[in-house]
């Protein structure tokens, strides 16, 4: 890690760890968040369809 330039790990995981602590007061304290909506999944069920393979399905 200190041929990357990191010098003090400790620093590095509180510095992490301020931040998602930070992140976290925001979005308890916030009215609303803007978020990606998930994507469909394929509504067949996962499977794998029988039709255009001839075999009388």
């Amino acid at each position: 890690m200190i041929a990357q330039g990191v010098i003090d790990p400790v620093k590095v995981v509180r510095t992490a760890l301020q931040n998602a602590a930070s992140v976290a007061s925001l979005m308890l304290t916030t009215e609303c968040l803007v978020a990606e909506r998930p994507k469909d999944e394929a509504k067949n069920g996962g499977g794998h369809e029988h039709a255009g393979h001839g075999h009388g399905f």
